[in-house]
């Protein structure tokens, strides 16, 4: 008892002489996974099943397993990929909405084990789970609620198959990071043959808590994600970037009286900057595919993510404190295309080059207020170590702050990273940024939602021998990190447009670098051509541009034209539709019938005279580009015609996952059909009563 007296004292003398004891939490803490899941900052998504072989995105439930013979499949391939871009783990899609298991689960007869892939032997999850430990990296897995296969869907007794595959996936393939649960649930769909639709109520039907109970017993370190977590949260949309103020807390908000937030049914556009002080810590998740759509599909290999634009998706999110979460998609050997692979290097290359040197790492740092005078626990030198939880902190009633970084000559740098200790919660609102100058202070940037990582990124270089970070907060201040980085010259891709006339324009808004060009679909070197002035490019095809020096050659942009509009003529369509902009060339403009009178109607169609016949190999249709839902269209159909007046269907099917992706949509046709006249008909709207349509084409080549 003595002894315990003792150190009590001895603590007691301590608090008095260094004045305070480390402060107190602030709101919402993160719990030991979501710290891990911090630390991680991104990962890939894999997508590959059945959709993968039929071209689709969401397949309906009947695909036979056959379809699926991976004979190339090569899970280190694919995770090497991933490790290459400088991503920490990969989550895979175990079972997506046509319910077909890529493992061999005993829950259902859909299963990998029913495909010709090693004759029926296979597992592809326990492959990743092998290539995840063999290259250091981390496992995750998604499950998905809605099962458009199962014939119990819908019912209560699905549940006791979904917990029971889930159970599956936790208890074989080692622990696991994250169980991701997609919010897509409910629809139309195979269930055994019955062919229907089937309605759940979102908000009950999975009972949620119990079931991500099973998660917290059997994979205590995996973070849940959902729609509005429990662990990280959906932002509402799949183009992987966040609010430029972004809070890890969240308090969810029910879209509607009488209905409570939950996956799947959630008023998703509020996940995009949280709550300041939120209920939960709830951080954002920013998952966007590396191509347009979640599954290979090949006529997307020119339209891959380039190493500049996946950088600026790091900045996006990493960057403002959420994670990264890149979709891949391996093609139907079972590996990731060459291109995808290119991509991932370069993104890592520029990554390990941007942070190898953290250009504050010798300075000397001051500090404005030191909490309790104690600069062993609480002093500003604690930023620059190598702890991510050691921590800067002032005094309760010191809210405002500055620290002070002489770097001992002057540094250049482009990029500034703050973070702060997130164990005592996000405290921090506010930072501002400022360099000495010609002898005084001069602003050149700030931020607000510090949380776990904060990425300032300059649009210019900066050089001098001082700076000074301001940190504004309705509590004391707690700094964990800061750290003065380069990121290397690299030149984006340049823009390429092309009018109604055929006229083909190229030109960087980075970059006054000479741009190469061709028009074979060849990469683009100092050998090819100088893009000079506009050029006719009327008949479609591939072209490919970059901007480049003998010093640094710059990604790639292609873009693939179909035949040009210049002479089409809209020959059918409702009145005062504005049905003239779907063959303008111009992504801004819509074709609508959302306005009073003209909405309620289907189909709503639009005919085009194209002023000859051509060989149509594919239609294009791209959705209004202005992120809004309404007017998005679920169901459609083609047309052709000789004369205008006789038509022939050529295709009709589904555009799926349109609201969260609403990217040009290729229709690709069984085969080349020649006409002169195509009609455009929306069977099905998903959202509003009428249709907004931004362009529509077709492919010939």
């Amino acid at each position: 008892m003595k002894k315990t007296g003792f150190f009590i004292g001895l603590l007691a003398l301590s608090a008095n002489l260094f004045g305070q004891s480390a402060p107190k939490p602030y709101g919402a803490l993160p719990t030991a996974a979501q710290l891990k899941w911090h630390e991680m900052e991104m990962y890939c998504l894999i997508h590959f099943g059945a959709n993968t072989y039929l071209d689709h995105e969401w397949g309906y439930g009947d695909e036979d397993p056959n379809l699926v013979n991976p004979v190339q499949f090569d899970a280190r391939q694919i995770v090497g990929a991933a490790k290459a871009g400088g991503f920490k783990g990969v989550i895979v899609v175990a079972k997506h909405h046509d319910g077909l298991c890529l493992w061999p689960s005993k829950t259902t007869t859909h299963n990998i084990s029913q495909s010709k892939w090693k004759n029926g032997k296979g597992d592809i999850l326990k492959e990743y789970q092998l290539a995840c430990e063999q290259l250091g990296m981390k496992l995750g897995v998604y499950c998905s609620p809605w099962d458009r296969n199962n014939p119990e869907y819908g019912k209560p007794t699905y549940l006791d198959i979904y917990r029971r595959q889930l159970k599956e996936l936790y208890s074989n393939y080692g622990p696991l990071f994250t169980s991701w649960h997609d919010g897509a649930n409910g629809g139309s769909g195979y269930y055994g043959g019955a062919n229907e639709t089937r309605s759940i109520d979102r908000t009950t039907y999975y009972d949620w808590d119990s079931t991500w109970n099973i998660t917290r017993t059997m994979q205590p370190d995996a973070v849940i994600f959902g729609d509005v977590g429990p662990g990280s949260r959906w932002l509402g949309n799949e183009e992987g970037k966040t609010s430029t103020t972004c809070w890890a807390t969240y308090t969810p908000e029910a879209p509607e009286e009488g209905r409570r937030p939950a996956n799947g049914y959630v008023k998703s556009e509020l996940g995009i900057e949280g709550t300041r002080h939120g209920k939960y810590w709830l951080p954002a998740e920013c998952d966007v595919p590396i191509r347009p759509g979640w599954f290979y599909h090949t006529s997307q290999n020119p339209q891959v993510k380039t190493p500049s634009e996946l950088l600026d998706l790091y900045f996006e999110t990493v960057g403002r404190g959420a994670s990264l979460d890149l979709g891949l998609s391996p093609d139907q050997r079972g590996l990731l295309n060459d291109i995808d692979v290119a991509s991932l290097k370069g993104l890592g290359d520029l990554l390990r080059k941007t942070f190898a040197v953290n250009l504050a790492k010798q300075a000397t740092v001051t500090a404005s207020n030191i909490r309790g005078n104690n600069s062993t626990e609480y002093g500003p030198q604690q930023v620059l170590d190598a702890d991510r939880y050691s921590y800067w902190a002032t005094d309760d009633e010191v809210t405002t702050a500055s620290l002070t970084l002489d770097l001992h000559g002057a540094k250049t740098f482009n990029i500034i990273r703050i973070r702060e200790n997130i164990k005592l919660g996000q405290r921090i609102d506010s930072v501002g940024v400022d360099i000495m100058k010609n002898g005084s202070w001069t602003s050149i940037g700030g931020a607000t939602s510090i949380g776990a990582n904060r990425l300032i990124r300059l649009d210019k270089n900066v050089t001098t021998d001082k700076i000074r970070i301001r940190v504004y907060a309705p509590v004391s201040i707690t700094v964990s990190d800061i750290g003065l980085y380069k990121e290397p010259p690299h030149i984006k891709a340049p823009m390429i447009k092309r009018e109604k006339s055929g006229m083909v324009t190229i030109y960087s808004e980075q970059s006054t670098a000479p741009i190469y060009y061709t028009l074979d679909g060849s990469e683009p070197t100092l050998k090819s051509p100088v893009y000079k002035h506009p050029f006719s490019f009327a008949d479609g095809g591939t072209i490919k541009a970059r901007s480049a020096s003998k010093a640094l050659m710059g990604d790639i942009k292609t873009r693939i034209y179909g035949i040009g509009k210049k002479g089409w003529k809209v020959i059918e369509a409702p009145l005062n539709s504005h049905a003239d902009n779907v063959i303008d060339e111009d992504e801004h403009t819509d074709w609508n019938t959302l306005t009073p009178g003209l909405a309620g109607k289907i189909p709503v169609d639009v005919a085009i005279d194209m002023g000859a016949t051509h060989l149509i190999k594919a239609f294009t249709y791209l959705p209004r580009q202005d992120k809004q839902d309404e007017g998005l269209i679920g169901k459609y159909a083609f047309y052709i015609s000789q004369d205008g007046r006789n038509w022939e269907k050529a295709r009709a099917g589904d555009f799926h996952n349109i609201e969260a992706n609403p990217v040009q949509q290729l229709v690709i046709l069984d085969h080349p059909v020649k006409a002169r006249y195509f009609k455009f008909s929306a069977l099905h709207i998903n959202e509003g009563d009428g249709v907004a349509v931004a362009e529509l084409g077709i492919i010939t080549r």
